[in-house]
């Protein structure tokens, strides 16, 4: 690759030296608002507006085409908590990225060249579709350490903002699966149909090769992150489940206590000749009312304990 030299410069000067240098690399920013015709940006660059009308517009799916001795390709960055997305049309001589707003990826090529030096415009398109895979990396993985934390957190103590932590990451993870998914089908359709060709360069051939190695990898990484997020939400469930079944448990242990004592109570609390006329001394009652309730107490402490249940809800605790 020739020396390389940075310069802010207007569409008119870009379009020229697009058609004179033996290789530029054109960045366009777009603002944010503006939102231009339909091959208006592909004009202005002396690309054909027809076969590039694409090129510039807003919510623009993925994309990725050969177009006789061009290619273009529209790809999906994240970019902090959001993905979006960046144009990028690549020649034998030049390569073109339009984005909107402000585009760290974009930006940071640049300083790849510096360190890399790829040999063609090429090899620059596939060190920008590296960057873009390694933003999808970083944020499943970043995603995917929280995750585990927030699923570790809760066996020392459950909180409601662990579950809407939760949903924003398996929501965030669907997303990442949603902009990178077609993008790699697209691009894998495209790029295996060209390796075909015998006319491909062995070199060309190597990057297609690691394209693709890499973007299964970070498939694979976000899938991960699909499935922890599902895991930890399982984990979260079977904690509640657990403290509720213990509750549960107590309060049937309750019920087993005084259910003797509701019985007896409702019990003298009859009006029938046996209680009139036979339990004539508050001996006698005192003897069948609260020796039945303890003696019944005492067999159900006993059974408790033989069947161990006391000692499972203290492991619960």
């Amino acid at each position: 690759m020739p020396e390389m030299s940075v310069t802010r410069t207007d569409v008119a000067e870009a379009r020229a030296r697009l058609a004179e240098d033996p290789f530029v690399l054109v960045i366009v920013e777009l603002p944010e608002e503006q939102q231009p015709e339909s091959g208006a940006v592909a004009e202005q660059l002396g690309f054909d507006p027809e076969t590039l009308d694409w090129l510039g517009t807003a919510d623009e799916p993925a994309r990725a085409e050969f177009l006789g001795d061009r290619a273009g390709f529209v790809v999906p960055v994240v970019q902090g908590e959001e993905v979006v997305y960046i144009h990028v049309v690549v020649t034998e001589r030049s390569l073109t990225v339009v984005h909107r707003g402000v585009a760290g990826l974009a930006t940071a090529l640049t300083g790849s060249l510096v360190h890399e030096r790829p040999p063609d415009s090429v090899a620059v398109l596939f060190i920008l579709l590296g960057d873009a895979l390694g933003t999808f990396r970083r944020a499943a993985v970043r995603a995917l350490l929280e995750s585990e934390e927030l699923e570790d957190d809760m066996f020392e103590g459950r909180r409601p903002e662990q579950v809407y932590r939760l949903a924003q990451l398996r929501r965030h993870s669907a997303r990442l699966h949603h902009f990178l998914r077609p993008f790699l089908e697209v691009t894998d359709e495209v790029l295996s149909r060209r390796m075909m060709s015998r006319n491909m360069p062995k070199e060309r051939q190597r990057l297609v090769r690691e394209f693709q190695t890499g973007s299964r990898m970070v498939l694979a990484d976000i899938e991960s992150l699909q499935e922890a997020t599902r895991r930890a939400f399982a984990s979260y469930s079977s904690l509640i489940a657990g403290e509720q079944n213990g509750v549960i448990n107590r309060l049937a242990i309750v019920s087993v206590v005084f259910l003797p004592l509701s019985f007896i109570t409702g019990f003298f609390g009859m009006n029938f000749t046996f209680l009139t006329d036979k339990l004539e001394t508050r001996d006698e009652f005192w003897l069948l009312a609260v020796g039945l309730q303890g003696l019944v107490l005492c067999v159900s402490l006993y059974m408790l304990h033989r069947t161990r249940i006391w000692r499972r809800l203290r492991e619960d605790d």
